[in-house]
């Protein structure tokens, strides 16, 4: 074991420890020979054997005990004992790993001490020191077999004077508070003043080996040469250590408040007890359990719940009811009582009911309100038959929650609704295992709880916006969920009990199927809603958006009129969208503008003009594009779907003299850049057959707007006219917008969204739609009178397309019309 100091605080008795290392040196007897003279305020060198310490500063006027077993140190300590003073001068190691230091290893600056007790054993030698006063080392006198040296004293120099006593002061104030804190059971009569004339470093030095400082700090207060720089360094040092006591000491009387309070509550209650047990009543936690006993026999629960819940019972008649644990398993068992584990609603299966409260709700929808009608029949015919779990995918404002409720309404079941959009977390779903702080049953569980019945209407809107993280992914989940070879024992974390879904009527909503997982889309059936016409708006604000926004503004039928052309007007040049959102919004901003002037005291009635639109709305939002009707060379219309429905796109190309072979832009994906690279190479491929050349330059395709992110295969057809359209020099029709994928090989492929993408071109104001031959049967979803109003031409080849939008790309070339260049139209 390497030579350590020993801890004046750490090992020995306060008090004891304190009047050892208090010793002055004047009641040391002194020890005089040729080599030292007594001490002085000037500094004198002699020659000492040095004791290297590893982790410790010795100061003057300290007593230390130190253990020793490095050979070279003994012999310096045996050394010492031979000399008639035995002094030493001890140093301590700049670095303590260095198991044989040499004189540049140590500290320029220690201390004399003189050996006052030894004890030898087999493996070590024990000694005590007594410090005399700071020395530092002059010149090296011997290395060998141990370190021997010259050193010069130090003396401090003494000060005077108001800084000096406000220090010394505050030094002993702070030594008190610091002994009060720390070591409260310590006697310390440590001096509240120094008398004139004593030495106030007799009184810090033993203080400071008291307070055990780091070896760092230790040394630089030893190398202080004035006792205000001393001074000033165990006062930083005490205002610290003072810091953590206190801090220490509110943490400890906290906790001892929050335990005294515990204690306290507990001791209340038991007295509690023993009062009602002398009155003969029951005590709170007897009477929870018997009332949740009785609710145990009048809940008919099912048997393997039913003898869960009788153990969790049990269990909980032996956990104290100051325990978290009762309060977790009581919250548990409330759940299970207030679950509907046989409560059912009694469907209203009459079939004219059900008609008559869709189309109250509803205008069209045929499609759903035939598949409702269709299960209300088979759930007449067989009562257990399965409740179907239905997807509504449609663009936003068409009615699919509205719906749902409607359905509710018409079966007469509980209506429940919660949004999956933004979840991400398994949990919400499933629940939280009751080990957690704070756990809850999940999203499921907690609507059937709010219904209170088993066979309520559950709808999960915006199924296609689930997240999915290191959390877990709830479309695993819903697979349970929505299956009904599952769900009929459906296990929520938190519940832990198996509970029937196989009676509730789910349905979910989604404005795009793209990012609904396959194997959870393969549960569900899928019913599409698509956008409506300009017709279709007009029928929904007449039955149902006017009448609700006229109610909520406080007007009747008598005061606020909108005639048919306004309607329409407000229609085509305020909102451009599938559903009618927006459109309620512009009526319900009407509405207001109205009641104002009602509220400011006018009586006739307020009917709203066509001309009156710019002051009530403000400027026109949409416009017929005039401008797009003669497109130039090089610019086709195409038609696309989104989340919000269907809209009309148009392709521009130009032809430059240098730069990339082939340059797009317009926030395109993968997939529509590779229709425009088919299409490129088909027209290129065919130019002999088209009587087109292949341009010198490049060609830069772009399709507004570019902020848009754009993807997809149905503007193949697109990009193809309007590239042809460029390398002739023979603009495209302006009534006639197309979709439609293609080949390598020329065939044009069907694509989805029709309904939606004619019903964009028809409010754009364009009536010739050029499509796939595959899809003329989804022609049927749309309206007659839309079917009627528009031209439609099916193709099944890209020349087929291009003889449909420009007709003159196949008359002889001589006799072609002559036309700008498409770069510069």
């Amino acid at each position: 074991m390497p030579e350590t100091a020993g801890r004046c605080i750490s090992q020995l008795p306060f008090a004891a420890i304190y009047a050892l290392c208090t010793t002055s040196a004047k009641n040391i007897t002194a020890i005089t020979n040729p080599g030292i003279e007594a001490v002085t305020e000037t500094s004198r060198t002699y020659v000492l054997p040095v004791l290297p310490l590893k982790n410790a500063v010795v100061f003057p006027y300290v007593a230390m005990p130190i253990s020793i077993n490095r050979t070279a140190s003994v012999a310096a300590v045996e050394e010492a004992l031979s000399t008639k003073n035995k002094m030493l001068a001890v140093f301590a190691q700049q670095d303590p790993v260095i198991e044989n230091p040499r004189i540049r290893d140590l500290h320029a600056v220690g201390s004399s001490a003189m050996v006052k007790l030894i004890a030898r054993s087999e493996s070590m030698v024990q000694i005590i020191i007594q410090a005399v006063e700071r020395v530092e080392i002059a010149e090296t006198e011997q290395t060998s077999p141990f370190l021997k040296v010259r050193v010069r004293t130090l003396p401090i120099i003494t000060e005077q004077g108001i800084e000096v006593e406000a220090l010394q002061r505050e030094i002993m104030e702070l030594t008190g508070r610091y002994f009060a804190l720390g070591h409260p059971e310590v006697q310390l009569n440590f001096p509240q003043f120094v008398a004139p004339g004593e030495d106030f470093m007799q009184l810090l030095y033993p203080l400071a080996q008291l307070l055990s400082l780091d070896v760092k700090s230790a040394q630089i207060l030893l190398e202080a040469t004035t006792p205000t720089a001393a001074m000033r360094i165990i006062r930083s040092h005490l205002n610290h250590e003072i810091q953590i006591l206190e801090v220490r000491q509110k943490i400890a009387s906290d906790a001892q408040s929050e335990l005294s309070k515990e204690q306290r509550h507990y001791i209340l209650r038991q007295q509690m007890q023993a009062i009602q047990k002398e009155l003969g009543e029951k005590g709170s936690a007897e009477e929870e359990l018997a009332d949740l006993r009785k609710k145990l026999e009048e809940a008919k629960l099912p048997e393997n719940v039913h003898d869960e819940v009788k153990r969790e019972l049990s269990r909980l008649s032996q956990i104290p009811s100051i325990s978290p644990e009762y309060q977790v398993a009581r919250a548990h068992l409330d759940l299970i009582f207030e679950l509907p584990w046989h409560a059912a609603t009694t469907d209203n299966l009459n079939l004219g009911n059900a008609r008559n409260v869709l189309d109250e709700d509803h205008y069209g929808l045929k499609e759903v309100k035939e598949r409702i009608i269709e299960q209300l029949a088979v759930m007449k015919l067989n009562p257990e038959a399965r409740a179907p779990i239905l997807c509504f995918a449609g663009p936003p404002g068409v009615g699919k929650t509205s719906l749902g409720q409607s359905i509710a309404r018409a079966l007469g079941r509980k209506f429940e609704r919660f949004s999956l959009g933004g979840m991400h977390d398994e949990a919400e779903l499933r629940g939280h295992r009751r080990t957690y702080i704070g756990a809850m049953p999940g999203r499921i569980i907690q609507a059937m709880r709010r219904s209170g019945v088993l066979n309520p209407l559950v709808m999960l809107d915006e199924i296609d916006k689930l997240g999915r993280d290191f959390h877990g992914d709830p479309s695993a989940a819903l697979m349970e969920i929505l299956d009904p070879a599952q769900n009929w024992a459906f296990r929520d974390n938190y519940l832990d009990l198996p509970f029937d879904l196989s009676k509730v009527f789910f349905i979910t909503t989604a404005n795009t199927l793209d990012t609904v997982p396959r194997p959870l889309l393969d549960r569900m059936e899928v019913i599409h809603l698509s956008g409506y016409s300009d017709e279709e708006k007009m029928e929904i604000a007449h039955h149902y958006l006017f009448p609700r926004q006229r109610r909520e503004a406080g007007l009747t039928g008598e005061q606020f009129i909108v005639p048919d052309a306004t309607l329409a007007a407000v229609i085509r040049r305020y909102t451009r969208e599938a559903g009618v959102r927006e459109l309620e919004r512009m009526l319900g901003r009407l509405a207001r503008k109205a009641a104002i002037r009602f509220a400011e005291g006018r009586t006739e009635p307020v009917t709203v003009q066509l001309d009156q639109l710019l002051d009530m709305l403000g400027p026109e939002r949409f416009f017929v594009e005039k401008l797009r009707r003669d497109l130039p060379p090089g610019v086709a219309t195409g038609l696309a779907w989104t989340e919000a429905g269907g809209d009309v796109l148009y392709v521009e190309a130009i032809d430059l003299p240098e730069g990339e072979k082939f340059t797009l832009t317009g926030h395109l994906g993968e997939v529509m850049k590779e229709s425009a690279m088919a299409a490129n190479s088909y027209v290129l491929s065919h130019g002999k057959e088209l009587g087109i050349k292949k341009p010198e330059g490049t060609v830069h395709i772009h399709v507004p707007a570019g902020a848009i992110p754009k993807d997809g295969p149905s503007a193949g057809v697109t990009m193809a006219a309007a590239l042809a359209s460029l390398y002739s020099r023979l603009p495209v029709r302006g009534d006639t917008a197309m979709t439609g994928e293609i080949t390598l090989s020329g065939l044009v492929l069907p694509v989805g969204g029709i309904k939606d993408k004619v019903l964009a071109a028809r409010r754009a104001s364009i009536h010739r739609v050029i499509l796939p031959g595959e899809n003329e049967k989804d022609l049927h979803d749309l309206p007659d009178y839309v079917r009627r109003e528009m031209e439609f031409i099916f193709v099944e080849r890209i020349e087929e397309v291009l003889k449909a939008a420009i007709p003159q790309l196949f008359t002889p070339e001589g006799e072609r019309p002559g036309v700008a260049s498409a770069g510069n139209p």
